[in-house]
């Protein structure tokens, strides 16, 4: 029997999980069934169940792939030797995800994918742990930066980190649940209103009636 060698395997595994991936944009994880995936790669059901046993491991492969790629665009942008303003993360880690985007290919696309996995990981107990490490790595990244900014005096160094650090992913989900909604906010549009809100100032007398 002919070996086959890695990259043969990386392809076809790549040609299931791009099949999959169009199948789940079109009509849902739910929607979509394994005939739909068969037809879309290409692929009989032989080949496919040669690397996914179920359905529900492709949705757990397209979603884990897609929560690498925010986890990657942002932690290439937070190495930078000076630490990058909220507004200039969000701007260059959009960027980023916009860049990765083939021609043709709608831009929405990985914001209503998140929204799908998000929504999967209530009921899939995996799935779920998927997305709390992604979350606490994200969370993570982000209590750093807020450190380093009080460091520099641009945050309260009385302010919690942890805190500070979940409004900010908060941001950043709300990006992508308006991409995928509604469509036609650009990063550089999104950073613009985030510089105007952090850099609000409440007068004194609002702050004491509270």
């Amino acid at each position: 029997m002919a070996r086959v060698s890695p990259e043969h395997l990386e392809a076809r595994r790549r040609q299931i999980v791009d099949g999959a991936r169009r199948c789940f944009l079109r009509n849902g994880f739910h929607a979509t069934s394994m005939q739909d995936v068969l037809k879309e790669s290409g692929l009989s059901a032989g080949a496919v169940y040669r690397y996914f046993r179920s359905k529900e491991e492709i949705i757990a492969a397209v979603a884990a792939e897609a929560l690498e790629t925010i986890r990657t665009s942002f932690d290439r942008v937070v190495a930078a030797e000076v630490p990058p303003s909220p507004d200039e993360l969000f701007t260059e880690v959009f960027g980023r995800l916009q860049e990765s985007i083939g021609a043709g290919e709608d831009p929405r696309e990985l914001p209503r994918l998140l929204v799908q996995v998000w929504s999967e990981g209530l009921r899939n107990a995996e799935l779920a742990e998927t997305m709390t490490e992604a979350y606490g790595h994200l969370s993570a990244q982000w209590a750093r930066l807020v450190g380093e900014y009080q460091a520099r005096g641009w945050v309260d160094p009385e302010a919690d980190t942890l805190h500070v650090a979940r409004i900010l992913v908060g941001a950043v989900q709300g990006y992508f649940v308006q991409q995928a909604l509604w469509g036609g906010i650009t990063p550089e549009e999104f950073a613009k209103g985030l510089r105007a809100l952090v850099s609000m100032s409440v007068p004194d007398e609002r702050r004491k009636s509270r």
